[in-house]
């Protein structure tokens, strides 16, 4: 790859791996059965669609490290996408959300293939659950067998358990706190245990291990990954609520109805009167919440204004963060360019 960073050509080459990887191994879950077929599908419906901004983050913590590109670490990038593709199946199934992409979720998607069963939903969700156990232990399977020196694989051997360890606090204390009274700091740290890390400080400090880079490296990793994970978060609550559906492909009422402790939630909450409070709590958790009218309450009290002001000072500090950045210079541009796409994005 060129040290001129290209974006589409870097998407492309991880959707190489990543498709040709899990169309192997959905074909081999239909040679054990071919009831297995819906499964299977699913799998590579996971993996179907995605900026590859976590093995994005992965690769530039490499070269950030010295280090030059490589087909190996490529695919122990892309194994960074496989976590996401399992959280994303696991956190639409607790959500109960409908969509994801504009498509069914898994546990509706799978629906059809258990029409039979005297339980026809729960065994939907079951085998959801299946699909997303299964691309977690493919994650790993993709990382072992990417092709790197095993001496490098094992320095990172900590990390991916810390990874899986955060992923599932902060999808817990999403749960913990769901339903509960706003409270802007707790949505955050559900932020940053649930997404911001095993989004780009996790991937970052991966490549930057699997690279021998120095501690100092991974601190400064750590000073850009953290911020910037949240403001990735917040833009994705933004558009959760506010975004249009067309390009979102998620419905915009979700995060209403399922009551989840997000930080615009938190925010509204934090500045309404008590009328307003009542007003929000009556219109929360409800299956006919119009999302409109709590929009308009939003806008009111300029909620998403500071939603965005929070999204931008978390951006500004990721980017200070590069200026003290020891890494090579395509890295450092490699990096404020994600900071951008990755906080800026409309979908």
């Amino acid at each position: 790859m060129a040290e001129a960073w290209d974006p589409g050509a870097f998407k492309a080459r991880v959707d190489g791996v990543l498709h040709g990887f899990v169309a192997e191994e959905a074909d081999r879950l239909v040679d054990v059965d071919p009831a297995l077929g819906p499964v299977a599908e699913q799998l590579e419906t996971a993996v179907a669609h995605g900026k590859r901004l976590r093995a994005a983050f992965c690769y530039w913590g490499w070269r950030g490290g010295g280090q030059p590109d490589s087909d190996a670490l490529l695919r122990a990038a892309a194994s960074m996408e496989l976590v996401h593709a399992a959280a994303v199946v696991h956190d639409d199934l607790i959500d109960d959300s409908a969509l994801r992409h504009g498509r069914p979720t898994a546990h509706r998607a799978l629906r059809a293939a258990v029409a039979h069963h005297p339980r026809s939903g729960a065994a939907a969700r079951s085998l959801a659950m299946l699909v997303g156990d299964l691309l977690m232990s493919l994650a790993g399977q993709l990382f072992v067998t990417s092709g790197l020196p095993a001496a490098y694989l094992a320095r990172a051997r900590p990390l991916w358990a810390a990874l899986a360890r955060e992923l599932v606090a902060g999808e817990c204390l999403e749960i913990l706190r769901t339903g509960a009274a706003p409270d802007t700091a707790a949505s955050l740290k559900v932020i940053r245990y649930k997404t911001a890390k095993y989004t780009v400080e996790q991937p970052l400090l991966i490549g930057g291990t699997l690279a021998g880079a120095v501690p100092r490296l991974g601190a400064g990793y750590s000073a850009y990954g953290l911020p910037l994970g949240e403001a990735f978060q917040l833009r994705d609550d933004l558009l959760g609520l506010f975004g249009d559906p067309a390009r979102t492909g998620k419905d915009t009422g979700d995060d209403l109805r399922g009551q989840r402790p997000t930080a615009l939630l938190a925010e509204t909450w934090r500045v309404a009167d008590t009328a307003q409070r009542e007003r929000l709590g009556a219109l929360l958790g409800r299956a006919g919440t119009d999302p409109e009218e709590v929009r308009a309450l939003m806008r009111s009290l300029r909620t998403p204004e500071r939603v965005e002001h929070m999204i931008a000072a978390r951006v500004e500090e990721a980017l200070d963060a590069l200026d003290g950045l020891d890494a090579p210079p395509a890295a450092v541009a490699a990096l404020a360019s994600l900071a951008h796409s990755a906080s800026a994005r409309l979908s």
